[in-house]
């Protein structure tokens, strides 16, 4: 059994609400024998390494907190934003944070969208689409006093393998491959079709549209989405595919080169980030052994002693996909700095096969497993793998994930980070639902809202599982008391 599911047996997962100073937090880090910098005091206002600029060439922004990505399931059967993803917009525009990567998932095409909720970049969306990039600004305004130097990209995604584009309990994959166990859970026949390489011609210049409609819409840059399983992400590792698209680290790459190539060509000035899966792990399931009485068991990996050489990852090692290795992932990134993307945001895993590897949490989603192991060594797994990557690529701006689960103590994490050149920007998620300007008070010298900050419930998740709209249910008022917390309370006691 690995060493990481071997740990969380050996004590009781603490909780970090129970903590009540940094001194106990750093004394908790240091038991678990993790390294994870922390500092005891934060600095405010200009001086703080949060607020300081970044200048690359033509990129200017104007401090180091970063909005991430997230997916949306609150938009029209359209593709159109509603009314919850203009508030969730305006929200990340009162984070105070300068880079805003993308505010979430837009998918270039109805097809590629991976949950009939999720917004879809296209002419009949073109005024939705601009209507909120205009509440982002106007907030940010509101809570910084200038729009200066604020950078908002769009994030651009096809869902591949995890399309539901009709219906969320209708799965239609799209995919590049098969995968032994992937393929399995989809319950996808033997002859399941695979995207064909004309398939992927017409996908390559929907991107290609979808980057010149966000230049005109105002988007600073956009994100060539490669990761979390997605099609990107599936491209790199595509190692069984055959023809141009797979199978060599060349052919893998083909589908970002080609992307890129165009948008250049289209919209030269516009510029270009990849969020991406610096490493994966093999799919996790919840320990049967364990589960029982309405209670998921422990996340363990599937079994896959008779899939070695593994063939179907990247960042994995080959005789043991549960633990990662950075070498085609350094490949990767070699080839972002010749293709002059400087952007570049790190994540890892998966939230459909791996949630605690891509967002380490004490409570799980719906679909996912209880924690295997004490979810600071993800966060620890995150960071320093972030760090090692940007000692390599010092002329790369790394934003960071994983942040969330620091709960009180991201301020003082986040801020050593930086201080210590672990990463560029400290990038908020599912933070960013419930306390978006965690990090602008921090740096303010205000109180932080401790009834605020995100405690990982998972319900931001566990409700769009359930075709329910984004959001905090457990601490957001606007969804707290609403009839879709009563409608998310009664779906989880059916399941």
């Amino acid at each position: 059994m690995p060493s990481f599911v071997k740990r969380c047996f050996l004590r009781p997962i603490l909780r970090l609400g129970t903590l009540k100073d940094v001194t106990q937090f750093q004394e908790h880090v240091q038991a678990l024998r993790l390294n994870i910098p922390c500092d005891r005091e934060i600095v405010c206002g200009a001086e703080s390494p949060l607020r300081k600029p970044i200048v690359h060439g033509e990129i200017k922004i104007g401090n180091r907190i970063a909005v991430q990505p997230m997916e949306g399931w609150d938009g029209t059967a359209d593709g159109n934003p509603g009314e919850h993803t203009i508030r969730r917009w305006r929200r990340f525009g009162q984070s105070g944070g300068k880079l805003i990567w993308g505010g979430e998932a837009v998918a270039v095409s109805h097809e590629g969208r991976a949950n009939p909720n999720q917004l879809v970049i296209a002419q009949h969306t073109r005024e939705g689409l601009a209507g909120l990039r205009k509440a982002l600004v106007e907030e940010h305004r509101r809570t910084t006093g200038s729009e200066e130097s604020l950078f908002i990209g769009l994030q651009l995604t096809h869902s591949g393998r995890f399309c539901r584009p009709n219906a969320h309990g209708k799965p239609e994959p799209r995919i590049l491959y098969h995968h032994p166990i992937l393929d399995r859970r989809l319950r996808l026949p033997r002859d399941y079709p695979i995207v064909s390489d004309g398939e992927i011609g017409a996908i390559i210049e929907d991107f290609h549209r979808a980057a010149k409609m966000a230049q005109e819409l105002g988007f600073d840059f956009v994100d060539i989405k490669h990761c979390h399983g997605y099609l990107g992400h599936e491209f790199l590792s595509a190692h069984t595919r055959e023809g141009k698209y797979g199978g060599s680290f060349e052919n893998r790459t083909r589908f970002l080169r080609e992307v890129v190539e165009g948008i250049r060509g289209i919209v030269p000035g516009l510029q270009i980030g990849v969020r991406f899966s610096a490493f994966d792990t093999v799919a996790f399931r919840p320990d049967p052994a364990l589960s029982g009485g309405g209670k998921l068991g422990p996340g363990i990996p599937e079994a896959h002693d008779n899939l070695l050489p593994y063939q179907w990852g990247f960042g994995v090692k080959r005789e043991d996909p549960t633990q990662m290795d950075l070498s085609e992932t350094i490949r990767f990134l070699t080839l972002l700095e010749e293709l002059n993307i400087w952007l570049v945001n790190i994540t890892a895993g998966s939230p459909y096969y791996s949630p605690h590897i891509q967002r380490p949490a004490l409570y799980p989603p719906s679909d996912g497993y209880q924690p295997p192991e004490d979810p600071l060594h993800g966060v620890a797994q995150h960071m320093t793998a972030t760090r090692d990557l940007k000692r390599l690529f010092p002329n790369l701006i790394f934003v960071g994930s994983a942040y969330s689960y620091l709960q009180d103590f991201l301020p003082h994490v986040a801020q050593a980070a930086l201080r210590g050149g672990w990463a560029d920007f400290a990038g908020l998620g599912r933070m960013a639902l419930t306390y978006p300007e965690l990090l602008w008070d921090a740096t303010e010298g205000k109180s932080v809202e401790h009834k605020r900050i995100c405690r990982t419930f998972s319900d931001c998740t566990t409700a769009p599982r359930k075709g329910l709209p984004s959001g905090c249910y457990p601490l957001d008022g606007y969804y707290k008391n609403s009839e879709l917390a009563e409608r998310l309370k009664s779906a989880k006691a059916k399941q």
